[in-house]
């Protein structure tokens, strides 16, 4: 019996690479035991599915497939491209394989692409190592880069060990994620979850990041975001930002952030801009029903971001910070000051909206800090606004 399921499953597998359908990389020459380079056999399933006048499917089945590098480009002759993964992609444990890349998976010029299930292992471990040793390293590379792209799904994906960022959405239109998975360990740097820049109308729902920076960053010209259902820690929590790091830089408007958890994270709810002149903005932007659990800077603005102490000392921040909306946001801060909006004195925080927020610290009544910020509380706010009207 067993042996005639695999005799049905080959012919269905054949029929269907026949049909120019599905591509099993197994069958274009991978190997699943971790160590001989899949990297052919996925860029020949690639070029046969984007090649493709109907929808395609590119199919990796259960092990461990070691994948040297990956560059998958369009535009394609179909916008129906799906890429199912049952088992796990691992990259090389060699930081130096990569060191003339940005991302090791990298997707670009795609219109229409489905990534579901399946494992990513960016094996980052020797350039953390290195870069905690303060010695020189490469810079690392990211375990999965969109870059314009447009009309994506990736739905139960994980990431893990990755050397630099997870995932990059770069210069991309409508992309919803669902359901991923990041671990990292805490002590990981710069190994952001889920990066959005440059891009429009993204979902991120029901996602799980633990990682060594921030769970979630949104940077520069994106737009449109919807993020929901995210648990979120160890990490830096959820950011928008930094900002301003350009003179001349797209700014960020109407972002949501609803219905999550952040515990034990160095921040809850951030918005981080450089301490100097740019014509960047943050602006309607929503942070919602969030429960904080332990986390040091629970409601954060800093728009006095200069590492390092160059470039940028004594400046007022150009970015714009404004429409900014905190609502039903409960828990507790490990730090005394549990809102700190430590705003431009050249361009102040305008309208910031408090409503329902309860923040405790320990046994004791956590405290807010204002500077140059504008705005308003309604319903329980505790601590105490120290907004201006």
């Amino acid at each position: 019996m067993l042996k005639f399921l695999i005799f049905l499953r080959l012919l269905f597998l054949n029929h269907a690479l026949a049909n120019g359908l599905t591509f099993d990389i197994v069958s274009l020459g991978a190997k699943p035991d971790g160590k001989t380079d899949a990297s052919f056999a996925l860029q020949t399933a690639w070029t046969k599915a984007c090649g493709s006048s109907t929808p395609a499917t590119i199919y990796v089945p259960n092990g461990t497939f070691y994948v040297k590098s990956g560059s998958f480009n369009g535009p394609c002759k179909n916008n129906a491209i799906t890429i199912s993964i049952n088992g796990t992609l691992v990259a090389s444990s060699d930081m130096t394989v990569l060191a003339d890349t940005k991302a090791w998976i990298w997707f670009k010029n795609v219109n229409g692409l489905s990534i579901s299930g399946g494992v990513l292992d960016g094996q980052g471990t020797d350039l953390w190592n290195c870069k905690r040793s303060k010695e020189s390293c490469p810079d690392g590379v990211t375990n999965l880069q969109l870059s314009n792209v447009q009309n994506v799904i990736i739905s139960g994906l994980s990431s893990v060990n990755s050397q630099m960022y997870n995932f990059v959405v770069n210069d991309c239109q409508n992309v919803k994620m669902q359901g991923i998975k990041v671990s990292d360990p805490g002590n990981s740097p710069n190994t952001d979850g889920i990066h959005v820049v440059q891009s429009s109308d993204v979902t991120i729902l029901n996602s799980n990041i633990a990682t060594g920076d921030d769970c979630i960053s949104i940077a520069s010209g994106a737009s449109n975001l919807w993020i929901e259902g995210i648990t979120c820690g160890p990490g830096h929590g959820i950011s928008i930002g930094s900002l301003g790091k350009e003179v001349e830089e797209n700014g960020v408007k109407n972002v949501t952030v609803t219905s999550s958890t952040l515990t034990g994270t160095q921040n809850g709810v951030r918005i981080k801009t450089w301490g100097r002149p740019s014509s960047g903005f943050a602006r309607d932007i929503y942070f919602k029903h969030i429960i904080i659990n332990n986390v040091s800077n629970p409601i954060v603005i800093d728009q006095n971001y200069c590492p390092h102490k160059q470039n940028c000392p004594s400046q007022g921040s150009g970015v714009k910070v404004s429409e900014v909306t905190y609502e039903d946001i409960t828990g507790t801060s490990a730090t005394e000051i549990a809102i700190n909006f430590d705003c431009s004195p050249t361009n102040p925080c305008t309208r910031l909206s408090l409503k329902d927020i309860n923040l405790t610290y320990g046994n004791q009544i956590a405290q807010a800090s204002c500077k140059n910020a504008q705005g308003t509380a309604s319903d329980v706010v505790k601590p105490p606004s120290c907004l201006v009207a």
